[in-house]
């Protein structure tokens, strides 16, 4: 059925790791409503998208959540470190 709303019961069943999304949600709206007056939206969103490729990596070279593991490579750090870079020309 369409709107229904599951009960509090099976809210308070969630596992714990099931509110980080809406808890990084809030982080992420209140270092956006801090950080991009001060640096700019372009270089806010630059600064988390390298982040997550970073991250990206890391996750992919342990193979995390069962996926296959993928090997650091010249061309994939060297595509981030240019992401970094494009951060940093924007900024300056």
């Amino acid at each position: 059925m369409l709107g229904a709303r599951p009960s509090p019961e099976a809210a308070r069943a969630l596992p714990w790791y099931a509110w980080i999304g809406g808890l990084y949600g809030a982080v992420f709206v209140a270092m956006a409503a801090f950080a991009a007056p001060r640096i700019g939206l372009t270089v806010f969103l630059m600064v988390g998208i390298a982040g997550q490729l970073v991250m990206a990596l890391l996750l992919d070279r342990i193979g995390a959540f069962g996926l296959p593991r993928v090997d650091l490579s010249l061309s994939r750090v060297a595509g981030v470190a240019l992401v970094l870079a494009g951060c940093f020309l924007v900024r300056r």
